[in-house]
């Protein structure tokens, strides 16, 4: 590897021994990732011997796909360049991460267009069009947010959004996949009659009221879970008792015949929200398992449960 008297190689020295061409070398000078050590008297650039092993580095990151100013990170970093370059490959891993998981939905979305019969061919082509690659849970979040209380406190929605809003899987099976484009469909489409409406029970307990009470329907709905896996039919018990509880503190009303009469009532089945939930158990319940039961579907399994108990006391 001869270089020069003054120990110094010219560009297109530099660019030989790297097997490169005289071209990318001056890319780089241009961007201060490689500087020279010196000019020639007739203004030609010249590099030392150290500018070989940078380049080979330089490259070596560039073969990662590493951006420009994560590549200038690496090289500027003091003494030992390990946690600056840990840091830029962990960030470019993140980013080919996402970009797997895009091609992945793009690729289903593209057979679930392919191999669907001609006349739902432009129908799915609407559902899965009208969502990002790879899909947000941004339409989900805002429909939960616009039906829950405005002013419920911040920590008591996070706790509601993490149970009520479905993930979009990474690598997305057809059926999940256009669940959840429907799914998507369903939350950003206006409601039926214009503004979505206020449940009842939101407006009698408040927005502190409704902290209170989504404490204590995450607990029944956990009880009835276990009823439901054991595919037992709704009926009174622990579980019935702790979803009327939540309504009875959230309101400020002892439970009783009277109180289990007029709940009844104002918990009318909501089309919209069963539909839902019919969705985000498409979305997650994964080949060859049993469906866990959603949120919703303990809902129901209560409200029948107290449908019997007040059929039971006449």
């Amino acid at each position: 590897m001869s270089m020069s008297p003054d120990g110094l190689w010219s560009i297109g020295e530099l660019a030989e021994h790297a097997g490169v061409t005289v071209k990318t070398v001056r890319f780089y000078s241009d961007r201060g990732l490689l500087p020279e050590a010196s000019r020639s008297s007739g203004g030609h650039r010249r590099y030392g011997p150290g500018a070989l092993d940078r380049l080979r580095l330089i490259r070596s990151l560039r073969a990662l796909d590493l951006p420009l100013p994560e590549v200038r990170r690496v090289l500027d970093a003091e003494g030992e360049p390990g946690p600056a370059l840990a840091d830029a490959v962990a960030g470019r891993l993140r980013e080919v991460g996402t970009q797997l998981r895009a091609l992945r939905w793009r690729e289903t979305a593209l057979r679930l267009v392919q191999e669907a019969p001609p006349e739902e061919r432009a129908d799915r082509l609407r559902l899965l069009g009208a969502m990002t690659t790879p899909p947000t849970t941004d339409a989900p979040a805002r429909f939960w947010r616009a039906w829950l209380p405005a002013r419920m406190p911040a920590r008591s929605v996070s706790a509601f959004l993490e149970v009520a809003v479905p993930q979009p899987p990474d690598d997305p099976r057809p059926e999940q996949a256009l669940a959840f484009a429907r799914l998507h469909a369903l939350t950003s489409g206006p409601c039926p009659g214009g503004a979505q409406p206020q449940p009842e029970a939101h407006r009698e307990a408040g927005a502190r009221g409704a902290a209170v009470l989504y404490a204590g329907l995450a607990e029944a709905y956990e009880l009835a879970a276990v009823q439901l896996r054991r595919d037992r039919r709704p009926c009174p018990g622990d579980a019935l008792d702790g979803f009327v509880a939540a309504y009875a503190e959230a309101y400020g009303i002892p439970d009783g015949p009277g109180f289990r009469h007029r709940l009844a009532r104002q918990l009318a089945a909501d089309p919209r929200l069963d539909r839902y939930w019919e969705l985000v158990s498409e979305v997650t319940t994964r080949p060859g398992a049993r469906p866990e039961p959603t949120p919703g579907a303990a809902h129901d399994w209560l409200l029948a449960a107290l449908d019997a108990d007040l059929a039971a006391a006449g």
